[in-house]
């Protein structure tokens, strides 16, 4: 009895199983694959654990052998400012157009899900990416204990929770100019030192001679 009984309960969770990953299947297909869909809370609640398990055991135990000071946490700024705040913003909030258009979100990162990470998860993922995200590998030598801009990082997330107003301010004038916001800027100079506006075709030529810095 005992062996029949086991028998239909391995069956009747067989079929449910079936019965679950179509359905989950059917609702995705319905409804198509978005990346402006936010992820469900099971989804987001499974990426944190994976996210976890993904470091490896020695780099969560790292810490940051960098000790914080105003040097080094300016420095951070103008790295995260530049190459960072496209898609986490300057306040690390994700509140931006290609943060909003990434599945899953950039997290706010001054929030405890993030801040709960060890020194050395937040050093692993900045250096390593996440797969299947929008997080880049940015370590041109993973797992490398002596990246100085990567640990400087670590210290500016550190200060996420606490950045000031003022702060900010000073990041939005750091942040990458577009060819547009350039030539804005170059005509208001032109202009407060009484020179002649720029002309349309050397607008042009400017343009296509600009290298993005991100």
């Amino acid at each position: 009895m005992n062996r029949k009984r086991t028998l239909y309960t391995i069956l009747f969770l067989s079929i449910a199983m079936v019965v679950g990953v179509s359905l989950t299947l059917w609702w995705l297909i319905s409804r198509g694959f978005s990346a402006k869909d936010e992820p469900s809370p099971a989804e987001a609640f499974i990426a944190r654990h994976i996210r976890r398990l993904a470091v490896p055991s020695d780099a969560q135990r790292a810490r940051n052998p960098i000790e914080s000071s105003p040097e080094v946490l300016s420095a951070a700024m103008e790295h995260w400012a530049d190459h960072c705040a496209i898609c986490h913003a300057n306040d690390g909030s994700g509140r931006t157009l290609i943060g909003r258009g990434l599945y899953p979100k950039p997290p706010d990162m001054a929030l405890q899900t993030t801040q709960d990470l060890t020194d050395g998860e937040l050093y692993y993922v900045i250096e390593n990416g996440i797969r299947f995200t929008g997080m880049p590998a940015f370590g041109e030598q993973p797992g490398n204990p002596d990246d100085k801009e990567t640990w400087e990082l670590v210290d500016f997330i550190r200060h996420l929770p606490k950045i000031s107003d003022d702060e900010v301010v000073r990041m939005n004038s750091l942040n990458p100019k577009s060819p547009g916001e350039l030539a804005k800027e170059e005509k208001v100079r032109r202009f407060l030192e009484g020179g002649v506006e720029e002309s349309a075709s050397d607008a042009s030529h400017n343009h296509h001679h600009y290298m993005p810095t991100f």
